[in-house]
């Protein structure tokens, strides 16, 4: 169970807020980047999510929530909560969470986590659940740390059918 802790709105310089409609393109390009970077850029991933231009929008669904790590330089990382279609009730899952080169090591996810987690909390739910791949082993690493146990199938109807890693961690409130 991991133990959160109270969301963190600016730490270092970073900050971490809801996602705007302004934001979409920025976070839309960011991921892609990021699935470049570590070749799954490929069917079956968040790269080829219909809604991936439209995260605003997307996540306005009563129940989810999104969340952007930014800067002095702008947006670099987001991530946040869904409540994926065929879950089982009281779970949603960790979405889109993906941070640029210059972000990742200094604990930006971890403060993307922690909000998503406590808005999780708060709305009620009582797992998070989320989907991953190999090529993105360091995610795999930093989610084990946090308690993150590995399944193993997938749960819900994400559509995401390259991704072969799922993992699922209770919240401890």
């Amino acid at each position: 169970m991991l133990s959160f802790v109270p969301m963190i709105s600016s730490v270092k310089n970073i900050t971490i807020r809801p996602i705007r409609e302004s934001d979409n393109n920025a976070v839309a390009g960011l991921i892609r980047e990021v699935l470049r970077e570590h070749r799954a850029d490929k069917p079956g991933t968040a790269f080829a999510d219909s809604n991936l231009n439209l995260l605003f929008q997307a996540f306005q669904e009563a129940g989810a929530a999104y969340f952007i790590a930014e800067d002095h330089t702008g947006i670099i990382g987001g991530g946040g909560i869904y409540p994926t279609l065929g879950l089982p009730a009281g779970y949603c899952e960790l979405v889109k969470l993906y941070l640029s080169r210059n972000a990742r090591g200094h604990g930006t996810g971890l403060k993307l986590i922690s909000a998503c987690f406590t808005t999780a909390a708060d709305a009620g739910y009582s797992h998070i659940y989320l989907e991953t791949m190999p090529e993105l082993s360091n995610a795999v690493a930093i989610y084990e740390k946090l308690g993150f146990k590995h399944l193993t199938h997938s749960l819900g109807q994400s559509g995401h059918f390259n991704c072969n890693i799922w993992m699922l961690c209770e919240i401890n409130k």
